[in-house]
């Protein structure tokens, strides 16, 4: 059960079981070398059946990370670059990213970095990265707490996503993930809308390989279909950033605090408070029913006050902004257009202290 995509025919997005895929496409491939990139959680709860399914003999290189977000910098990226120089990687090499977003994105930028680019691919391990972190060819690392300020533009030889690594994944883990799902049914997806709207935490957990295969076939088509018709976020790929402008910069505030939300709590935040100034300025109320899913799946987070101006300044340096104005983008509709907000300071003020206040303002 292995489903293809080809995003604008330039490499294979392949969903189904790794024995089924990766073993005849590293066949055809025949690189000089191999080097795997994973993480220390990775390398415990994944890298076993990597190696089992793919393939590769057990004396394959293997460079390990530290986890989290907090490494992703050029300190790790001249870690791994040590490593690639020791390995002697030519340019005919493969590197293999075994892991999250951060080793998706950190090990892609390494390698298409290396000795000017070596061709690597993506295995992703957690939902987030199935659904949106491997696919599209963004690259980079995190620069003085601003996320993804340094990177590239890359696609990877191939992406393989098998659902079976979502059984290694903590509930908190998938909620996180499952927040780029709402954000692909939400601007591009009735089908997938229909199939998640009533979702709590629970079924997440409780969800079979087929279910997640389901799931993930309808949420990478809209990611691809996006990244199809604009590959370098020159237009309408700004909408994947829906709930980014403001998420990234809580994410990165409370990345330095004792409790630092995931990428996906920090996202479903950030599509509800940009879309209250969305609705907020039509003098509309938020639909209910994806308001209620949000809360649901992401239970209220506590705000401080008094750090707005600390998350503007950090907005200000979103990779969408334009001329010294902040910009979001927002879905119209789930047929994938667009709306581009320019919001004030006082607006996201006003968007947190809602959040802050009540659900019932949503």
């Amino acid at each position: 059960m292995t489903t293809v995509f080809q995003p604008g025919n330039q490499y294979p997005v392949l969903l189904g079981p790794l024995a089924e895929t990766f073993p005849q496409w590293m066949a055809q491939r025949k690189p000089s070398g191999v080097l795997l990139l994973t993480d220390s959680n990775t390398r415990q709860h994944c890298l076993p059946a990597f190696l089992q399914a793919s393939g590769l003999s057990a004396d394959t290189p293997v460079v390990e990370i530290p986890s989290g977000e907090t490494h992703k910098h050029l300190a790790t990226c001249t870690a791994i670059w040590e490593h690639m120089l020791a390995a002697q990687l030519d340019r005919h090499a493969l590197v293999i990213n075994l892991g999250g977003g951060v080793i998706g994105d950190m090990g892609g930028f390494c390698a298409a970095t290396w000795k000017r680019g070596v061709d690597f691919v993506q295995v992703p391990t957690t939902l987030l990265s199935m659904t949106d972190a491997a696919i599209g060819g963004k690259l980079g690392i995190d620069f003085q707490q601003v996320k993804n300020t340094i990177g590239v533009f890359q696609n990877p030889a191939a992406v393989f996503v098998d659902p079976v690594f979502l059984k290694t994944l903590s509930e908190r883990e998938l909620r996180s993930g499952f927040a780029e799902v709402i954000k692909h049914a939400l601007i591009g997806s009735a089908e997938l809308w229909e199939m998640i709207r009533h979702f709590d935490p629970t079924q997440l957990e409780a969800c079979s390989y087929e279910d997640w295969h389901h799931i993930l076939r309808l949420s990478i088509d809209v990611k691809v279909q996006v990244v199809t018709e604009d590959p370098h976020e020159k237009g309408i790929r700004m909408l994947l950033n829906y709930g980014h402008t403001i998420g990234h910069a809580l994410e990165s505030y409370f990345l330095e605090t004792e409790h630092p939300l995931t990428h996906g709590e920090a996202i479903a935040i950030g599509m509800l408070t940009e879309s209250w100034i969305q609705h907020r300025r039509m003098a509309q109320p938020l639909p209910e029913e994806w308001v209620a899913l949000l809360l649901r799946i992401f239970p209220k987070q506590a705000i401080p006050t008094g750090i707005v101006s600390e998350i503007w300044q950090t907005m200000l340096q979103d990779k969408k902004n334009k001329a010294g104005s902040v910009r979001m983008a927002l879905p119209k509709n789930r047929q994938l257009n667009m709306e581009v907000l320019e919001p004030l300071e006082s607006e996201v003020q006003e968007a947190l202290d809602a959040y802050n206040a009540s659900t019932q303002l949503f």
